[in-house]
């Protein structure tokens, strides 16, 4: 699919993108690259790391992969500055790195819940801390003008909570607390803007994969799922979006992508049907209670 952006929105920006090896945040990263950014990512994975980068590079992308645990703070200063050494600053954090599993509420250990939230919920806070002075209005590498931007990728899973991700809905609900909090604070005192994307269901994820694998995406009784799932590239034009001058005013806010499916559900029965009753139930809500006089007006 064609950008609507201009080729060159990004042009002399350096972008730092944790989990960038798959998924919407390689989308990401290809799309910040193809749009004239330099590009880092970071991961715990040595060769989906190399074959990410090959694949930025074969697009004349500027890019390096840094291998590292966002739960880390050592790893997480070690990618920051190992991304400010090989591009001359930071401007653009992006925090994607994630954990998730289906499991029901009981049968979840401690050391799964803690998982979950320390990927997600400390290692966003990880990289943001130790990004903060390079991105931050006047920090090294950067004019005195303006900031950076972190870009949090939280999900709409917790907005209406969903089944068997007690730990994820956590997590992701102290991301979207946690955007706001830094964008009041970063943004009012060093222009740092601060905000989320909130995917739905995204095609050939990771994530899609995890929460309706094949063996329940027939048995689900809600394929609507699969029928509205978004495309990485959807994820990659909002982020663009938001990361540009066109978004230079958006700050503190979470926007969602999912083609409205978070306020949607499942339909029960079809319209003909509901047609059909309301106007039974109408009719009957007209008629004179039994035994009641008739009006003489």
């Amino acid at each position: 699919m064609e950008s609507v952006f201009k080729a060159d929105i990004l042009k002399g920006k350096v972008a730092l993108v944790t989990g960038g090896g798959s998924g919407i945040c390689f989308e990401i990263a290809l799309q910040f690259g193809k749009h004239g950014a330099a590009v880092g990512i970071m991961g715990r994975r040595k060769h989906a790391l190399d074959a990410a980068v090959d694949v930025l590079r074969s697009q004349g992308i500027r890019a390096i992969g840094v291998e590292g645990d966002v739960r880390k703070q050592e790893d997480a200063a070690k990618v920051v500055e190992s991304t400010v050494k090989n591009f001359g600053k930071l401007d653009i954090l992006v925090n994607g790195a994630a954990g998730n599993f289906l499991v029901a509420a009981e049968d979840l250990s401690l050391n799964g819940f803690k998982t979950v939230l320390d990927i997600d919920t400390i290692g966003t806070y990880n990289m943001s801390h130790e990004a903060f002075k390079y991105l931050k209005k006047g920090g090294p590498g950067k004019g005195s003008t303006t900031g950076g931007l972190i870009l949090n990728i939280s999900a709409t899973l917790h907005y209406t909570t969903a089944w068997y991700q007690i730990h994820v809905c956590a997590a992701k609900a102290a991301i979207d607390s946690m955007t706001r909090s830094l964008a009041l604070e970063w943004g009012t005192d060093h222009d740092i803007r601060v905000n989320g994307i909130a995917p739905g269901p995204i095609k050939d994820t990771p994530g899609i994969q995890k929460l309706l694998p094949e063996e329940l995406k027939y048995r689900a009784g809600d394929n609507m799922i699969v029928e509205r799932a978004g495309e990485k590239w959807d994820i990659g034009m909002a982020a663009l979006y938001i990361a540009s001058d066109a978004g230079k005013f958006i700050n503190g806010t979470t926007l969602i992508v999912d083609g409205g499916y978070w306020i949607s559900r499942p339909r029960r029965v079809s319209k003909e049907v509901v047609r059909q009753i309301s106007r039974s139930v109408e009719k009957k809500s007209r008629e004179p209670p039994f035994g009641s006089p008739s009006s003489k007006l």
